[in-house]
This record gives C-alpha cells, structure tokens and sequence, in this order.
C-alpha cells in the first residue's frame, strides 16, 4: 500500500512536466474571448421566460452576484487555462456560497458541499481555481485590500493540497467513510467566543422543525385544503391548463419515486401528495423549472420536497457530455460521489423533455454569512471549504496523483491566488458589462 501511493506520488510529479504549477499563475482575456452577455443569454435558453429578468437583475447587484450567476462565463474561460490532465468528478459551480452545513440521514450536522447543479467528470483543477476566485470577488464586496483577497486565497487553496495529502495516505473505504463534522469545525476556532458562537449557530440549525418553521412560512389550510402560500413572482401555482399540469406532476412523480431505494419509497409512501408550486431559487438556477412538493403524513407530519430542473452542466461544452441521459440523475450520481452523506429523498424524474431532481427542502442548513464577514472569519471559512473541496475530490478520485502534482510546498497556492486576483478583476469587467446591456435595453432586468 505504502509503495503504491509512493508510486501515484511519483507519476503525479512528472506531470510537472507537462504542466508547470506556475502556468497556473495569472488570467489574461484571449484577444477571442466571447462576450460575455452573449454567453449568459445562451445560458438562459430554454428557461423559463417570465423569470430571466429576476436572474439578470440578481446578478447586476454586484460583482460577487454576478459571480455566482456566471458559471457558464467561467466554465469557457477555465478551458482555456492550464491543466494536469488529472481529471475528477467536479462539482463545476464550485463557489464559498455551495458550502455549508447540513444534516446527513443519522441527524449529524456535517460541512461540505451543497450543490451539485453543475457536476461533471472535468480536471479538478476548475474547481480550485472557481472556490479561490470566489474568494477574493466576496473579500472584495467586503472591502478587503488586495493583500487581505490574496491571502485568503491562498489559504483556501492551501488547505486543499493539505488535507487532499492527507487523504491520498488513506484506504479506499476510510476516504468514503470520512466526512466534516460540526464538532472538527469547531475544533479549529481559536477562541471560546468564536467557539461559542459556532455551537450556537449549530445548535439552532439542530433544533429546526418542519412543522413549527417551514410550515407556518410556506403552508396555510384554505378551505380544509392544506396550500402552499404564493408569493409572486417568487412562489407561484399553475393557473392554466391545471387539470392537465396536474396529470404530468403525478406521472413525474411516480417516475421520481422508482429512482429511490426499497426502504426510502416506503417512507415516501407514508406522505400523500397535497399541492405543488413553483419557486424561484438562488441566482444561477432563476429561470429553470423549480418548484415545491408539499406532502403530508397526517394533520402535523407535513414533508417539503425541493423539485430542481436539471439542465446539461455547463462544463460539458468543454470537459464532454454526461453519460448519463437524464441529467437529473447526473447531478444525484455527482452528489453522491462527492458528498460524505445525501439527501435520503435525493431522486430525479423527467416531465416532457424536462430533466429534475427532486431532494428536501430546507431540512437542516447552515448557510455562510459571507457578506458580513471580516478577514479572520472568511481566512476561517476558506480554510473549511478547502477542506472540503479536498475531501470531496479524494473520495471518488485520484489524491495521490493529485498530490503528487502538488508537492508539498506552496507554488501551486501562490499561482492560483494569483488567477484568482487577475479573474476578481475580469468578472468585476463583465459584471459591468451586463449592467451596460440592461442600460442600453439589450436585455431586460427585474429587480425584486
């Protein structure tokens, strides 16, 4: 075993060859660049009409927004830069803001990863290089100096190559058996109020009840008929062609149910479907079919189930098509491979040319406060989320050649945190760039 992962080690280094970690230093526009309108709008064909504006006009608020909307722009430019060869089951939207906390089956709270809408076998390389950029886009709408963005990238990137070392020492099953628990996070703190401040946030997440919270939010009972609650232009039923809408939702659903276990379709079965509504969810998904399944199990036993259109990655232009032909079921294998624990209701379905995948809503999360964070605290959650992309890529991956690639020193770190200050500067361009094409009437913007 010990001579094996030498040997990955080894073959890892040699790619050096090929690829230099200093190549990976920097970003300059191509003199062919696309535009980058151009590439959002054909992000946005096939969405749904009526709520494009809401996405274009959530990605004007500034240029960390815009980021976390523009995965296709970056998806382009990503292909074009430097890369090992080494390629890994890729989250592909791979931003601070998909990470968090969450409850596995067990009621454990665990960090990692937390959503998968991109997901594709690519070089892991994107990965890194999208969750560093996010970085320093967030530390600057914080008001970081430039010195404050590039260290936190290099520790996000550092930790990465840290703890994929240490995975790569690993057996097989102690990697997929491996996973972040709220309690290792808050090992790392340094102070007993920062510690005492995490517990908190964990102990609130835990104590979160469906009934009693998501409930009185989302349902009220009209006419002896429990509803979910509309909310225009953001929650929203059906009011043409129901009886007809209706039909397809249970075919869907029966389709959705033959993709989950044995066990898990008998828990399901113990909820009967009551109402379903559209929901207009995060930035980058504004505009895909997305909607809620309420389910009740009895007067006080209410199940919400998140239904999320399932588009082609926006990699596959660039890294090759899925093999799998529902690309619902390609972001359920990717989550599953990625994370330490899904969703147990994680499924897909299909509902006239449309691909879903269908998981909880809202169950136990812990979300980043990113937009409030100081330096410490986002030096903190980088070092987290490096943690996590590591995990994550050694489970179903290559880390010892990965590693190998890697060293043990900090070049890799220094050259990514330089791209990642040089595309800060590239997606504030673009940013701009989407606010001039809604100014001029090109596109048109909602704000909410």
């Amino acid at each position: 075993m010990k001579h094996e992962v030498e040997d990955r080690f080894a073959a890892g280094k040699t790619l050096r060859e090929k690829c230099a970690r200093e190549a990976h230093a920097g970003w300059k526009a191509p003199a062919d660049r696309r535009d980058p309108v151009d590439l959002l709008v054909e992000s946005s064909a096939g969405r749904l009409p009526q709520l494009i504006p809401i996405r274009y006009g959530r990605m004007t608020l500034s240029p960390f927004t815009f980021y976390r909307g523009a995965a296709a722009i970056m998806a382009a430019d990503l292909a074009r830069t430097p890369s090992s060869g080494i390629r890994v089951q890729a989250c592909g939207d791979c931003h601070l803001m998909n990470f968090g906390g969450f409850a596995t089956p067990e009621r454990h709270i665990v960090f990692d990863i937390n959503d998968f809408d991109e997901t594709l076998p690519a070089p892991w390389e994107w990965d890194v290089k999208r969750l560093a950029t996010s970085f320093v886009v967030a530390g600057y709408d914080n008001g970081f100096s430039k010195s404050e963005a590039r260290e936190v990238a290099t520790l996000v990137v550092r930790h990465y190559r840290e703890h994929l070392r240490r995975y790569a020492h690993m057996g097989v099953l102690e990697r997929w058996y491996e996973r972040i628990d709220t309690d290792d996070l808050i090992e790392t703190l340094k102070t007993k109020r920062w510690k005492d401040w995490m517990q908190a946030q964990v102990d609130k997440a835990a104590s979160r009840n469906v009934l009693e919270d998501d409930f009185p939010k989302l349902a009220s009972v009209v006419n002896g008929k429990v509803r979910i609650k509309d909310n225009p232009p953001l929650i929203f039923h059906a009011t043409e062609n129901v009886h007809e809408y209706l039909h397809f939702v249970d075919a869907a659903y029966r389709r959705y149910r033959e993709t989950l276990s044995e066990e898990r379709k008998a828990l399901l079965d113990q909820f009967e479907f009551q109402d379903i509504a559209a929901k207009v969810v995060g930035i980058g998904s504004v505009g895909t079919a997305c909607g809620v399944f309420l389910l009740m199990a009895g007067k006080d036993d209410p199940l919400f189930l998140q239904v999320k259109e399932a588009r082609p990655s926006v990699l596959e232009a660039y890294a090759g098509k899925s093999r799998f032909p529902n690309h619902g079921q390609r972001v359920v294998a990717g989550q599953r491979l990625m994370q330490a624990a899904s969703d147990m209701f994680l499924g897909w379905t299909e509902d006239r040319g449309r691909n879903f995948y269908i998981r909880q809503l809202r169950d136990i999360k812990i979300k980043p406060l990113v937009e409030v964070a100081d330096v410490a605290r986002l030096q903190q959650y980088a070092q987290w989320c490096g943690w996590a992309l590591a995990r994550a890529h050694a489970k179903a991956g290559d880390a010892a050649l990965i590693s190998g690639y890697l060293g043990t020193g900090g070049r890799f770190d220094d050259a990514v945190a330089k791209f990642a200050l040089d595309y800060a500067e590239q997606n504030a361009l673009d940013h701009q760039a989407l606010r001039r094409a809604i100014a001029s009437g090109r596109i048109e913007a909602m704000h909410e």
